[in-house]
């Protein structure tokens, strides 16, 4: 595992300690509503556009692409669903990704798209401390505990993304009762990205779901820079893609949204 992703765990690991024996926030199921991530990509596919899970990402390892507070998060959350994305991905690791749950909790209350919170989940505790449609669990870094992990979101009415990098962390996920598959293209090891990884796990998604009578919706994540990686990576079975830093570069995330979701048709 790369020296970035063991920083992270670490802060992580610290951060959760300060949390006690305390839930975070116990009064989150009050007047919530989860939004169908499942139906939103649906709807996109039978539109002809492409289901994409638009990320507001402050930095990332090494990359710092702009300081996003929360008022900023609401307004590029509203920009990325007028341009058509299904979802809206919200960093809330404040080291190195410089996320925040301030960021997670507007960026709700601003759209009506369904939010994933990305953030290194390794503590129960963590999935009470905010509100949002799905929560990323990374089978790298839950190791036997996945399972366990996916049951407690499932439990809390959240809809896990199970995110794995290799055929054995797949075959952890597919053992669980999550439903979302997220095929990380960035390797854990080097920070590389590659979307020979999408080629390669997807297609063993779609065998086992044949195999057992299953449906999983897949998530190709990472790598993809241009409308051509989009294509590879939904050509490879991908259902819906999520992108983060070419949107953060650009110089209009709305313009840069809408060419992606209306890059290839589905129809």
């Amino acid at each position: 595992m790369h020296t970035s992703i063991l920083h992270i765990l670490n802060t992580t690991k610290t951060r959760v300690q300060a949390f006690g024996s305390q839930t975070c926030r116990e009064d989150l199921s009050t007047g919530f509503e989860k939004r169908d991530f499942f139906s939103a990509v649906a709807d996109a596919k039978n539109d002809g556009r492409v289901p994409v899970i638009a990320e507001i990402k402050p930095a990332s390892p090494g990359r710092t692409f702009r300081d996003i507070s929360p008022e900023m998060a609401a307004r590029l959350a509203r920009e990325m669903e007028e341009a058509g994305a299904v979802a809206v991905s919200v960093l809330t690791e404040p080291g190195v990704f410089r996320g925040s749950l301030e960021n997670l909790d507007t960026v709700r209350k601003a759209v009506c798209l369904p939010v994933l919170r990305k953030d290194f989940i390794i503590d129960k505790r963590q999935l009470e401390e905010a509100e949002s449609d799905l929560v990323l669990l990374i089978a790298g870094i839950l190791g036997e505990e996945l399972e366990l992990f996916v049951e407690l979101a499932l439990e809390k009415g959240l809809e896990p993304l199970v995110e794995v990098h290799n055929r054995e962390e797949l075959e952890s996920a597919l053992k669980t009762d999550a439903r979302i598959i997220g095929i990380n293209n960035r390797s854990f090891e080097t920070l590389k990205t590659n979307l020979a990884t999408t080629e390669e796990l997807a297609p063993l998604i779609r065998e086992y779901d044949l195999d057992h009578g299953t449906r999983h919706l897949i998530i190709s994540e990472s790598g993809m820079n241009r409308v051509e990686d989009v294509r590879r990576a939904v050509q490879a079975g991908a259902d819906a893609v999520l992108i983060g830093s070419a949107l953060m570069e650009s110089d209009s995330v709305f313009d840069k949204t809408k060419e992606f979701v209306q890059g290839i048709c589905w129809r």
